[in-house]
């Protein structure tokens, strides 16, 4: 068993090793029947007697060309909008499959009190008829305080911060009216004649 175990490892420690082998021509042979490149069909180089030119515009070519001229403000005009809107419209829909899973999975209770928040919009829009600026107030009114009932926490969030805005938004109505009072009615000659400078 030793001896075919040396027979077996002799050829496979030979393929380890790696030869060069180096090809040389033979100075016997004749180079008579060579060819230079320029002499063979393949590369034969054309004679610079050919010149490019230009075919002339076709009527087809040329009504196509005014109407990509022409159209070019609006392609272009379409794009910027398309790149502006396409990240709101993304976020819209990333919006709907998100509201579309809570609904699929609504904690339990979820589809009642959305019952009673619509039926009280649904109210305040009977009660709201005649009158414009009630059908605006009434039915999100009622709907508000539906919802204020089942969820107080965010009801209370909510108005704090619409709060401090509608308190923002009274602060700048001051200031801009508090300008315009002040541009308009106290000029430098009214101010004499005013009854507190008497």
């Amino acid at each position: 068993m030793f001896k075919v175990i040396q027979r077996s490892l002799g050829p496979a420690s030979l393929s380890l090793f790696t030869f060069k082998v180096y090809a040389a021509p033979k100075k016997d042979s004749p180079n008579k029947n060579s060819l230079k490149v320029d002499e063979l069909s393949l590369y034969s180089v054309p004679k610079d007697q050919s010149k490019y030119v230009e075919e002339p515009r076709t009527q087809l070519e040329e009504s196509i060309s005014e109407l990509r001229h022409y159209c070019k403000p609006y392609t272009s005009w379409c794009q910027e909008t398309y790149s502006k809107t396409k990240p709101k419209m993304q976020s819209f829909a990333q919006w709907g499959l998100d509201s579309y899973e809570y609904l699929q999975n609504a904690p339990p209770g979820f589809f009642p009190r959305l019952g009673v928040i619509g039926f009280a919009g649904l109210v305040g829009l009977l009660l709201a008829r005649g009158s414009k600026i009630k059908k605006l107030a009434y039915p999100p009114g009622f709907m508000g305080l539906a919802a204020s009932i089942y969820y107080p926490q965010q009801a209370i969030t909510f108005a704090q911060v619409s709060g401090e805005k509608l308190y923002d938004l009274g602060l700048r109505g001051y200031v801009v009216v508090e300008d315009l009072w002040k541009e308009n009615f106290q000029k430098p000659g009214n101010v004499k004649n005013s009854p507190g400078n008497k």
